[in-house]
Formats: C-alpha cells, structure tokens, sequence
C-alpha cells in the first residue's frame, strides 16, 4: 500500500512540474534556454536556489550525520555565509560586467583557449560527478523502498527519473528552472517542518520540550576547538565552507547560471545575501530533526541502520512516523532530487555548447547536447553506485576538493595577479594539482595519522595557484 501511495505522489508532484514548464515555455530560444532572458524576480531566484543547493543530499545526510558528527556541521554553514558574501561582492560584478552567458568565458578573455576549456572540462567532469551522487542517494531510496517492490531493476529506476526530469527542462532550460525551483524549496521546506512536527507529536512532545531535548542531548555540540587534527575543528570547518561556496557557488556554472538570469548586478547581489543567509537555520533544523530522529528510536527501542544516510528514510517508509511523515518524506525527497539535477542538466548543456563547442546560437546542437548530457548522468549513477562506500554528503564535498580545486586556482590566478601562464601547460598544472594533493593525502596519512578534511580544496587550489605562478611572465591581459 505505501509503494502505490508513494508511486501516487511521484506522479502528481511530476504533473504539477510539467504544468510550470508549460507556462514558461512559450517563445523558448537559446537564450530562454540559457539565461532566462534575464527577467528572473531576484527573490524568486533567491528562494529557489535554497532547494538546488539543499538536494536530496542534505534532506537524507544531514540528519543523519549527527550520530557520527554531532551538529559541529553547523560551523560549516556558518562559513558558507562569508563565502556567499566574496560570491556576491568579488565574482558577480565581473560576470555581470563581461555580460557571461557561461562563467569561464572569463578564462578565455584573461587567459586564452587552452584555459578556457581547460575550466569548463573541470567544471564539467565536477558537475557530472557532484549531481551524480545526487541523484544516486535518491534513485537508491526509490529503489529500495518503491521499485524493488515492483521487480524493476535499479537501471530503469535511474532511466525513468532522468527522462522526467529531462522532459521539463527539454524547451525552456533555466527559465522554466528558476520557478520549478522556487516550487520545489517550498515543498522540501514544508516536508522538513511537517516531518518535524509529527515526530514530536509520536513522542508527545511541546515545542518547549523538544527544544530541550536538542540541546540537552550528547549530539547537541556544535563547536570543536580542542583537537587540531580533528576533522570537525571549528577553523577546518570554517574556512572549508567559505571556499566550498567560491568553488561549488561562485565558480559553478550550475549556480550561476540562475544569478545571471536576474535583471542586473544589483537585484543578483540582493539575491545571492538573501540566499546566504539561509543556510544556518534551515541545516540546523536538519540537525535538529537528526536528533529527534535518534530520540525517537530509543524512546521506541528501535535498532536504527547502520549507515547515516538510511536513518530518516527507515523511520519514514518503515511506518514509524505516521502516513503522514511518508507523505512528506516523499514528497520531499523528490523535490530535493528534481530541484538540484534539473538545474545541473541544463548548466552541463550550457557549458558544453557555449565553451566547448563555441556554438550558442545553434539550437538543433543544444538539444542534441540535453540528451547526451542526460545519458552521461546514467553512466555516472552506475559508476558510483558500484564505488560508493562512504557518507554521500561527505562524497560530494570530497570529490570537489579534488575537481574544483584547479578551478578555484584558475580563478584566483586571474583576479589577483598581473601575470599571464604559458597557455599549453595551463591543462597540466590543473591535472597534476589533485594528483599530488591525492598522494600527500596519503603519504601524511601513513606517517602522521592526520585526515585532511574539506581544507583539501583549498590546498589544491593552492598547488594550482603556484603551478600557474611558476610557469607565467608579468604581462597582464585586460577583460
């Protein structure tokens, strides 16, 4: 009974997506496709960008996190503001300034070619990694607790929600996005607080109450100061989240691509502050819920699974909560997913034609490029369901410490220096940049038994930094 109820959401949640797509398909062009012809309401785009960037990740990660984690990830979202604030006051009035359609046009102005495609094929490797995982965590979910019911394999799952989402984002691109979006932050926000409600309601709890219960709980620390070499120390933490914004926000073509779609520099800045200032109480509402989770489970002597990531969706498919929480839950999940794919989808056409190809105006091109990219995602779901064997949040952060870092190196090389790198060399300083981050990970690993965490990136960015430094001559190339 609970899959046909879930099947049902699935499909109306879809109709009431083609029905946007509908409104906002009319006259479509390149142009709708690519920059929304840059009409966006900035605080439509403001509250649509929450869901992207929440994604299934966060509405099944994060709150199962805190039983490894406590809520010390809270001091990550913290630094994500100042990063949004660099995003909003550095990267946005040079984007705006040029008149970007794709981002790393600006390598192409500062540097040349080599370096222009040489940031667009990092970005685009990242992306397809980054929403893979994405979407994998919710493919994997439906699987188990919906399609497996009905013996259809794990391939088709992941077939049947990539035509979705291909077939609303198939005419209108980033302007149908930027309202499907705004729908699906609404839906997941309202799941998230309906499913906190009604797990308070299971343990009889008032509001007063469970906030007692967050913060007298052994999961309830946020700050970590003592132990430098802990992974969760409150400056690691910090600085990673500002530079997890610049590289994931700021230098993603994904994100970007709804700023550029407001009506100027001033409305897209108003838009990136707001959204900023989102991310602390919306996570730690996450983290709160993580804890309620965990409450809940020992006031009712349930053994909860191992894994993090299958915390909420055993509590909330297995029964436990209520219907209603499993209406919420699901509905939730699938915004997450659709919200943050939908708009990688069309970020991946939109780079691929306009930087790699060098065609934007070719409209036959861009949607021969919206199918090859949609295929290019199955590939990757396949590959990390095969791979995957660590917290999928965690995954996601990591994988960027290796494929944004030469991007942030490209990036930071231009805007504060006066040199110019010999162009044939730029591809192989930001291919051996994660290599030998990879392999000092290791070797300081084995002789110091130190982690390195989400600080990866910044070091790798750095490598790319002096790599670039080493192998250029004083003469600075005006955009």
């Amino acid at each position: 009974m609970n899959e046909i109820f879930i099947m049902s959401t699935v499909l109306a949640y879809f109709g009431l997506l083609l029905l946007i797509s509908r409104f906002t398909e009319k006259r479509s062009d390149n142009d709708a496709f690519f920059r929304g012809n840059r009409r966006s309401p900035w605080h439509v785009v403001a509250f649509g960008m929450i869901g992207a960037s929440l994604s299934g990740v966060t509405f099944v990660s994060v709150p199962g996190m805190v039983r490894s984690m406590d809520m010390t990830y809270l001091q990550t979202c913290m630094g994500f503001f100042f990063g949004y604030l660099i995003v909003a006051f550095v990267l946005l009035p040079l984007y705006y300034k040029l008149n970007l359609t794709s981002i790393y046009t600006y390598l192409n102005r500062r540097f040349g070619l080599c370096s222009y495609r040489t940031g667009a094929s990092f970005f685009l490797l990242s992306k397809l990694t980054g929403a893979a995982v994405r979407l994998y965590l919710v493919c994997m979910i439906l699987q188990r607790f919906l399609f497996d019911t009905f013996r259809i394999p794990f391939f088709l799952t992941a077939v049947i929600v990539l035509v979705l989402i291909w077939f609303y984002t198939r005419k209108s691109g980033i302007r149908t996005i930027v309202w499907t979006d705004c729908l699906q932050t609404f839906v997941l926000l309202l799941a998230l607080i309906l499913i906190i409600v009604q797990t308070m309601g299971q343990m009889n709890l008032s509001v007063p109450e469970a906030w007692h219960t967050i913060w007298q709980s052994e999961y309830s620390r946020i700050f970590v100061w003592d132990d430098w070499a802990d992974r969760q120390h409150f400056l690691k933490q910090f600085l990673s989240g500002i530079f997890i914004v610049i590289v994931m926000t700021g230098l993603d073509q994904d994100m970007m691509q709804k700023n550029l779609t407001c009506r100027n520099i001033k409305e897209a800045q108003k838009n990136m502050c707001c959204y900023g200032l989102s991310f602390v109480p919306v996570n730690f509402l996450f983290l709160a819920l993580g804890i309620l989770l965990l409450a809940f489970a020992r006031q009712g002597g349930l053994v909860l699974p191992e894994a993090g990531d299958d915390v909420l969706p055993f509590l909330c498919v297995g029964g436990y909560l209520g219907r209603a929480v499993l209406a919420c839950f699901s509905i939730g999940i699938i915004a997450a997913a659709f919200s943050s794919a939908d708009s990688a989808l069309t970020a991946l056409t939109t780079s691929f034609c306009v930087d790699i190809m060098q065609r934007p105006e070719d409209e036959p091109l861009r949607k021969r490029v919206h199918w090859l990219v949609a295929l290019l995602f199955l590939v990757f779901i396949l590959l990390f369901r095969a791979l995957n064997n660590t917290s999928v949040i965690d995954a996601v952060y990591l994988l960027a410490s290796y494929t944004y870092g030469p991007l942030l190196g490209l990036f930071a090389f231009g805007l504060l220096t006066r040199r110019m790198p010999c162009e044939r060399y730029v591809p192989v300083v930001a291919v051996l940049s994660p290599l030998i981050c990879l392999a000092i990970e290791r070797l300081t690993l084995l002789y110091t038994g130190y982690r390195f965490g989400y600080e990866m990136l910044m070091c790798n960015g750095l490598l790319t930094f002096i790599g670039l430094w080493l192998l250029s001559c004083p003469v600075f190339k005006r955009v």
